[in-house]
C-alpha cells in the first residue's frame, strides 16, 4: 500500500484526509506543522505528500522549497491543498527562489480549499499514475 504524508495544522483536515486515504487503501501519515512534516517525510519516505500553505514552525512554502531541494526528497510528488490561492502560493515560492537560487518545480498539483473527498481522490490518483 501507497504511504501519504498529510502535513496540515488543522487537526479536521488531518482527519478528513486521513479517513479518505484509509478508505480508498492508502496509508496517512500525519504530521501537524512543516518542521514535523519535513522530518516524517526523511524518515518514513512516503510515496506522496500532501500538504497545506499557512503552518506553524515552518510554513508551506517553506516546506515545499526544502522538499524540493532535497536530494533525498525532491522526487516525491506534493499536492499542495490550501484556503491560499495558487497564484499568491506560486509567487511567494517565485521570490522565495530569487532568494537562494535554488530553482524549484511547481507542485504536481494545486488544490484550494474546501475540496470534496471525491475531487481529492481523483487528484491522488492522477499525480500517483
Amino acid at each position: 500500500m501507497k504511504k501519504v504524508l498529510i502535513v496540515d495544522y488543522d487537526i479536521k483536515m488531518r482527519i478528513f484526509i486521513s479517513a479518505v486515504l484509509e478508505k480508498n487503501n492508502y496509508v496517512p501519515i500525519v504530521a501537524r506543522n512543516g518542521e514535523e512534516g519535513l522530518a516524517k517525510a526523511k524518515e518514513e519516505e512516503p510515496d506522496l505528500i500532501i500538504h497545506n500553505v499557512l503552518m506553524p514552525k515552518l510554513s508551506g512554502i517553506r516546506m515545499y522549497h526544502e522538499l524540493k531541494t532535497d536530494e533525498q526528497l525532491r522526487g516525491i510528488p506534493v499536492i499542495i491543498l490550501s484556503d491560499i490561492a495558487k497564484r499568491t502560493f506560486l509567487r511567494s515560492l517565485e521570490a522565495l527562489t530569487e532568494l537562494d537560487k535554488k530553482n524549484v518545480p511547481d507542485p504536481e498539483a494545486y488544490i484550494e480549499k474546501p475540496v470534496e473527498p471525491e475531487e481529492l481522490m481523483k487528484v491522488i490518483i492522477e499525480t500517483l499514475a
